[in-house]
């Protein structure tokens, strides 16, 4: 595990060191270029609020080919019926403010700061960061955001407020996009986005895929 400082905005190669947890650095900052930096290399940030920052890139991966999109018969039915309306970067912050405060089993907090999302409101301001939102009878009742590196998609967090919002808003984006991203990162495993296709696959063929991004 490496240690950062604030000042110098750069990580060690991720692909030339492992470690059992995917726990690779601790410390530097949030700024809107180090967060930036750190997801064109593989890293994303995952901590509790008020603790030290600490910075992920886990092995295996778990990511979302696209072309591999599962969509049960049930799903069909609810997009079918077309009670969700979808946009894009419609209310950012609104989304991630939602995300923030959300209650998940088995968390007490989140690592969704408002120093963090003050750095990826700024990264969406540049088309980095984007924000998909679900709509009901003109409320938002679903969503999530990422950051977009090249082809990859780097999704960060999702919530939905009404049964299959946040379902239907990942298929609907996944389908409408399967031309423009070649992998959607889901970083670690969840049940829910299994059920959607997403496998693990090795650190090694993810950052492959990442640096692709880097060298178009």
């Amino acid at each position: 595990m490496f240690l950062l400082n604030s000042k110098e905005i750069s990580f060690p190669n991720p692909e030339f060191y492992d470690s059992e947890d995917g726990l690779f650095a601790i410390g530097g900052d949030l700024s809107p270029e180090r967060l930036q930096h750190a997801y064109e290399i593989g890293l994303f940030p995952w901590f509790n609020e008020g603790e030290e920052i600490l910075w992920w890139c886990p092995d295996p991966r778990f990511v979302l080919f696209p072309d591999k999109l599962k969509i049960s018969k049930s799903m069909r039915r609810v997009l079918n019926k077309e009670d969700f309306q979808f946009t894009e970067n419609k209310c950012f912050r609104e989304v991630l403010t939602k995300c923030q405060k959300i209650e998940r089993t088995g968390q007490d907090g989140t690592w969704l700061s408002d120093e963090l999302i003050d750095s990826l409101e700024k990264l969406n301001q540049q088309n980095i960061a984007q924000s998909i939102e679900v709509w009901q009878d003109e409320k938002l009742v679903g969503g999530f955001y990422g950051l977009q590196i090249g082809k990859v998609f780097c999704g960060e967090s999702m919530f939905s407020e009404v049964s299959n919002a946040s379902k239907a808003g990942f298929i609907n984006f996944v389908s409408n996009n399967k031309n423009n991203f070649d992998l959607i990162d889901c970083q670690i495993h969840s049940e829910h986005l299994e059920s959607l296709g997403a496998e693990m696959i090795s650190k090694k063929a993810y950052l492959k895929i990442l640096n692709k991004q880097n060298e178009a």
